[in-house]
């Protein structure tokens, strides 16, 4: 498969990181950021995003059984992924699959009562701004192992 990186122009790559870094920095807490754009990588098959945030994830310390349980976290259990994640991935998957062309009130209200107002609204946009990388770096063919922490 050949990269096509002419797909992505420098000033829209850095307002893209500028996004991703202030949704980040807004939701205060790093290992979760990570399993949410862990997740909506998954989801979306990028291969690039999900190397580098596996990477990512381990710096912040997250736990392997948590990554290695991550695409089946509903199944997980409790001790695996607590409440609060559990809302935060229910609404990273609703934001990122729109099969019913909205987010369901049920799964929002969820991550609404694990989340003050802009904590949800750093959710919301960390998920935009993952799902906006990944259909960059899937419509280039960016291959995974070209980051480096």
């Amino acid at each position: 498969m050949t990269a096509r990186t002419q797909l992505l122009d420098p000033v829209v790559g850095k307002a893209m990181s500028a996004l991703s870094a202030a949704a980040k920095k807004g939701l205060g807490d790093p290992a979760l950021a990570e399993l949410v754009v862990i997740r909506a990588s998954q989801l979306n098959h990028c291969a690039f995003c999900l190397d580098m945030h596996l990477a990512l994830a381990r710096r912040h310390g997250v736990a392997e059984k948590q990554l290695d349980l991550l695409a089946a976290w509903e199944e997980a259990g409790d001790d695996v992924f607590d409440e609060r994640e559990r809302a935060a991935l229910a609404l990273t998957e609703a934001v990122t699959v729109l099969t019913e062309g909205f987010v369901p009130d049920a799964v929002y209200e969820r991550a609404a009562r694990h989340f003050d107002e802009a904590g949800l609204a750093h959710l919301v946009a960390l998920v935009v701004a993952i799902n906006n990388w990944n259909r960059v770096m899937v419509a280039r063919r960016i291959p995974p192992g070209g980051y480096t922490p």
